[in-house]
C-alpha cells in the first residue's frame, strides 16, 4: 500500500452490481491482477493446470509492491476492465465492498458449495468479509501471510555463544518467547564480532512512506494492550489505541530500535530487513512469513543457518496479519470465467499443489493437515502464526487511517519527536476526525 487518499478507492453511489445480472459471454481469457513477488511466480506455474482443465488462457498482470495500491486501486476508482480477477490487499475490502468494486459472493459460493468454515477463521474475517465479522462475503482468502520472525539459527548455536549468554542471563539462548527475551537477544548481538564480522541485534519495520512502521509497531502493541476500539462501543477509541498499557508498547519498540538495529535503519520495510539478513547483518529480522522459503533457499544464511519463529508474546499475544484474497471484479465482461476460477482455486487439491509451489494456503484441510508442519522448516511457525492474527482496520477511509498512524509512530519511534502518550493521543485525534468526516462519530 502507498500513500492514497481516501478519494482513491471512489465514492461514487449506486455502483453495486447485482449478482443476478445477466450472464457474460464465456471468456477465451481473464486477467489476474496482482502484486510482483515469489508468490505471483507460484500462481502462474499453478493456474496452468486451470487452463488445461478449462480451456480459459490467463494472462496476469503484476506490479511492484511499490506501486501495487496506487495502480490497482485507480483501475478500480476508474471502472476499469483491466483485471477479471485480483488479489487485493486486506484492507481494501471495506472501499472495494461499498463502492461496488468487488462482485459480493455469497449466492456463488451457496450455489458451488464453498464454505467459508472450509478455511482459517481468522483469514475469513481479514481478506473476505464485509462488514467484519458479518457473514457477507467479498473475496476467498488466497495467500495467508503475517508478520514473524526468522534467526540465524547458526550464531545460537555456537557453543561459545551459548556459555557466554547462559553466564549473563542465567538462561539458554534460543528462539525468544517473549518482547523482553527478543530485547535481551538483541542487545546480545549488538555489535559482536562473529565469524570475523561486526554484526547487529535485529532488522524491525520504521519504513515511513507507506505502510512500514505501522506494520511492524502494531506487533508490539498488540501484545501490550492496544486494541483500535471499545468492543462494546465501534469507534469508541480514547482509553484503547492511547492507554497508558499501549504508550508502554511504543516506548518498547523505540527502545529496541534505539538500542539494537544496524547503522541506517530509519526507512526499513519488507526488502530491506531481508537484505540484512541476508548479508549476515543481524540476528534477527522482523517480516512477513511470504519471505520465509526465500530466505531458506539462500545460499548463504538458508538451510541449516535459518529458523523461523512466531511473534512473540507479552501482556497478550498477536501479530500482524498480511495476506489477500481473491476477488472477481465486478466491472469485468469476464464474470463468468472468473467465478470459474474462483471455484477452481477453492478446491483440497489445489490448495494443497499452491502450497508446494510457495503459496501459503488458508484451506483447513491444508494447513491442519498431519503432515503440515513439517512438509516446510517455516510451516510450524507459520501455522502458530496465524493463530494470533490481529489485523489494521479495514474501514473504506483505511488509507487516511494509515497515514495518520505511519506519522505519529514514525515521528517518536525514528524522529525521536514528544512521549509515546502524546503520540497515541494524538492518533486518537486524527482517527477521530477522519470518522467524523465519515459521519460515523
Amino acid at each position: 500500500m502507498q500513500k492514497i487518499l481516501k478519494t482513491l478507492l471512489g465514492l461514487a453511489s449506486g455502483l453495486m452490481i447485482s449478482f443476478s445480472a445477466p450472464s457474460f459471454a464465456k471468456a477465451e481469457q481473464l486477467t489476474l491482477c496482482w502484486a510482483a513477488w515469489d508468490p505471483a511466480n507460484a500462481l502462474v506455474e499453478l493456474s496452468k493446470d486451470f487452463t488445461a482443465k478449462s480451456g480459459i488462457d490467463m494472462k496476469f498482470e503484476f506490479v511492484p509492491w511499490t506501486s501495487y495500491a496506487d495502480r490497482f486501486l485507480n483501475e478500480l476508482n476508474s471502472h476499469g476492465k483491466l483485471c477479471d480477477l485480483i488479489i487485493g490487499d486486506s484492507q481494501w475490502i471495506g472501499g472495494a465492498a461499498e463502492n461496488g468494486h468487488y462482485v459480493k459472493l455469497n449466492d456463488f459460493f451457496d450455489k458451488e458449495g464453498i464454505k467459508m468454515d472450509d478455511f482459517v477463521p481468522a483469514t475469513v474475517v481479514g481478506y473476505s468479509e464485509w462488514p467484519k465479522n458479518t457473514a457477507n462475503y467479498w473475496a476467498l482468502p488466497a495467500m495467508g501471510d503475517v508478520v514473524g520472525w526468522t534467526y540465524r539459527k547458526d550464531w545460537f548455536e555456537k557453543p561459545e555463544l551459548q556459555k557466554e549468554f547462559k553466564a549473563k542471563y542465567g538462561k539458554d539462548l534460543g528462539p525468544p518467547k517473549t518482547y523482553e527475551d527478543l530485547k535481551q537477544i538483541a542487545q546480545f548481538f549488538q555489535k559482536r564480532e562473529v565469524d570475523g564480522h561486526t554484526v547487529y541485534g535485529a532488522s524491525i519495520y520504521t519504513e515511513r512512506g507507506s505502510e512500514g512502521i505501522t506494520m511492524g509497531v502494531t506487533n508490539v502493541l498488540y501484545d501490550w494492550g492496544f486494541e483500535y476500539e471499545n468492543p462494546k462501543k465501534p469507534y469508541d477509541m480514547k482509553g484503547f489505541v492511547n492507554s497508558p498499557e499501549a504508550a508502554k508498547g511504543l516506548e518498547f519498540y523505540k527502545s529496541l530500535y534505539d538500542c539494537c538495529t544496524p547503522p541506517g535503519s530509519s526507512n526499513v520495510y519488507m526488502t530491506e530487513s531481508a537484505d540484512a539478513f541476508k548479508s549476515g547483518q543481524v540476528a534477527m529480522q522482523m517480516n512477513f512469513a511470504f519471505t520465509w522459503p526465500g530466505l531458506y533457499k539462500d545460499e548463504k544464511v538458508g538451510g541449516d543457518k535459518i529458523g523461523f519463529f512466531p511473534n512473540p508474546a507479552q501482556k497478550a499475544h498477536f501479530a500482524q496479519l498480511g495476506g489477500q484474497g481473491i476477488s472477481v471484479v465486478s466491472y469485468s465482461d469476464k464474470r463468468d470465467a472468473a467465478l470459474k476460477y474462483i471455484k477452481w482455486f477453492a478446491q483440497p487439491d489445489v490448495q494443497a499443489k499452491w502450497w508446494k509451489l510457495g503459496g501459503y494456503s488458508c484451506l483447513n484441510a491444508v494447513v491442519n493437515a498431519p503432515d503440515f508442519v513439517s512438509s516446510q522448516p517455516y510451516a510450524g511457525a507459520f501455522l502458530e502464526s496465524m493463530a494470533i492474527v490481529k489485523d489494521f482496520w479495514a474501514e473504506p477511509s483505511y488509507a487516511q487511517l494509515l497515514q495518520a498512524m505511519q506519522k505519529r509512530v514514525h515521528d517518536y519511534v525514528v524522529a525521536g519527536k514528544g512521549t509515546p502518550q502524546e503520540a497515541l493521543d494524538a492518533l486518537v485525534k486524527d482517527w477521530t476526525e477522519i470518522f467524523q468526516d465519515d459521519g460515523k462519530l
